[in-house]
């Protein structure tokens, strides 16, 4: 099932299976800004993560000494979700626990999806409720994809990332998928990446202890440019598949992969979030769209 929202400056596109946005428009160009899912390079568009962001090792993880097993970056992004409600500006759906997610990840929760478009911004809203008996422990995530370029005559290269403050940091670096333990500096006292087409030769560039929290995507020969805001992530990765594809994921976390051989408690797991019985958690970030 497909939802759309639309106000003078953006039209946005959501689809039930997954809550995943699928199109974001100039309401009056129709420039699309959001990577279409070609298949050739990345079939997905928008997912969201939970209850886990990233790979675990061997993909299985452990609670309380018993184990399950879990794709990278977990089941809601291949679930059909519900519209509980729709209003002339705002989107919400539901992932509710069942028989289904009882069998890879032990806990009765309720997971709300909610797009609002306030002038040239997408709102994206989470948030998780305990249902269970007991605290539960979960990750979550988005990574939204964006075309890029987004205008015919540029390419990969004519593009790059701008931090809103200097930043010195490092990615952490990744083998099939999990962390290794190693870094490798990225920035130092700087605000941009250029996007070149090598560098995501060793997968995702992850980041945390940020200064900033707000990163855009800024063409050298062109205006557009989408801004996110991701106050109160305390990870971000950057993606795209190897080899200069035309998109960009720009991905806020409150969760990270394992390291390679991991097999302790998924409590104890570095980015793991808990929730009291009878409590939510909320988390959110916004694009503005240029």
């Amino acid at each position: 099932m497909i939802a759309i929202i639309i106000n003078e400056f953006l039209k946005l596109t959501v689809k039930s299976s997954g809550a995943e946005m699928v199109s974001i428009k100039n309401t009056i160009t129709s420039k699309e800004y959001l990577w279409q899912g070609d298949p050739v390079f990345w079939a997905r568009r928008a997912p969201v993560l939970f209850p886990i962001v990233g790979k675990v090792h061997e993909n299985t993880y452990t609670i309380d000494g018993h184990k399950y097993e879990l794709p990278q970056h977990g089941f809601a992004r291949d679930m059909h979700f519900e519209l509980v409600d729709q209003v002339e500006n705002s989107l919400t759906y539901v992932l509710r626990s069942n028989v289904e997610t009882l069998k890879i990840y032990p806990y009765k929760f309720e997971l709300y999806v909610r797009y609002s478009l306030e002038n040239n911004k997408v709102l994206v809203n989470y948030e998780v409720k305990n249902c269970d008996e007991q605290t539960i422990w979960f990750s979550l995530g988005a990574h939204p994809a964006f075309n890029c370029p987004l205008e015919a005559n540029e390419k990969f290269s004519d593009y790059y990332l701008e931090f809103e403050k200097e930043e010195t940091v490092s990615t952490k670096l990744l083998d099939n998928g999990l962390r290794n333990g190693k870094e490798m500096p990225m920035l130092k006292n700087q605000k941009t990446i250029p996007l070149q087409k090598d560098l995501f030769d060793n997968d995702a560039l992850i980041f945390d202890d940020l200064r900033s929290s707000a990163i855009s995507l800024k063409s050298y020969k062109s205006k557009h440019s989408i801004k996110m805001d991701f106050a109160g992530f305390p990870y971000l990765g950057i993606w795209s598949k190897k080899g200069g594809s035309p998109f960009v994921c720009i991905e806020p976390w409150l969760g990270i992969a394992d390291t390679v051989g991991y097999e302790g408690e998924f409590k104890d797991k570095m980015g793991i979030r808990s929730l009291s019985k009878g409590k939510s958690f909320v988390a959110g970030y916004s694009l503005e769209i240029g």
